[in-house]
């Protein structure tokens, strides 16, 4: 539960809570983190290269483990959580709306290969995603004629069409142009109230990271702090 600045209650839910986490390799980067993500948060994690951003995500996704510590998800790890990682991940010789399909898969009742035709009741979901990110007039062109910037507006597609309730996104504003960028946190700011969900985004542009995150994390010589943002 939260009071915006006119004192309005607005009913949240906790989404992940991270206790007593420290996270690295084979040394620490970051320790005793103790912070929450809660439905409607646009969480802007900012700090120099190398100093355990990315690592951070990749913890929350659970594809690194914590070195101590507890991250308690409360969001399931199939269909609720969503990465985009730097490295897009995106099919290069599928088509824009095959690879924005990947994501809707994940909201199936089971998993289905890309040659298995979508279910019906997804493909209005893959439709209106296309149109949301300015992608339907190429949806049938191959990944490898686009732009860098096109793809990351696919890639973040892909993970829309998903319809998770935790987004998890590693500098994925990276290669637009500003237009690019409205169009892009629009929709995804859209979503994130629709569906009560939340988006963890690591971005190296601070002014742009203010513009669109309601809550800051900086990373500072070894701890993870929020800052107030005013």
């Amino acid at each position: 539960m939260k009071q915006d600045k006119l004192g309005v209650i607005e009913m949240t839910k906790l989404l992940a809570k991270l206790v007593d986490v420290s996270i690295g390799y084979e040394t620490t980067l970051i320790d005793e983190i103790n912070l929450e993500i809660y439905s409607g948060d646009v969480i802007a994690v900012l700090g120099p290269s190398g100093i355990g951003k990315t690592t951070l995500l990749r913890t929350l996704a659970g594809l690194v483990r914590p070195i101590a510590g507890v991250v308690e998800l409360k969001v399931e790890r199939r269909g609720g959580l969503g990465y985009i990682p730097q490295r897009l991940g995106l099919i290069s010789n599928m088509s824009v709306r095959s690879n924005v399909e990947m994501g809707a898969r994940m909201r199936a009742s089971k998993w289905l290969p890309p040659f298995f035709p979508l279910p019906k009741n997804l493909r209005p979901i893959v439709d209106k995603v296309l149109h949301n990110f300015g992608l339907t007039d190429f949806s049938n062109q191959p990944i490898r004629t686009l732009s860098g910037g096109q793809q990351r507006r696919v890639a973040t597609a892909r993970t829309v069409a998903q319809q998770p309730k935790l987004v998890l996104a590693d500098e994925f504003l990276g290669e637009l142009d500003d237009d690019n960028v409205e169009i892009v946190m629009r929709t995804v700011k859209a979503t994130i109230r629709e569906k009560k969900s939340a988006l963890v985004m690591v971005e190296h542009h601070e002014e742009l990271a203010y513009q669109v995150a309601n809550r800051i994390w900086r990373i500072v010589d070894g701890k993870l702090l929020e800052e107030e943002k005013q």
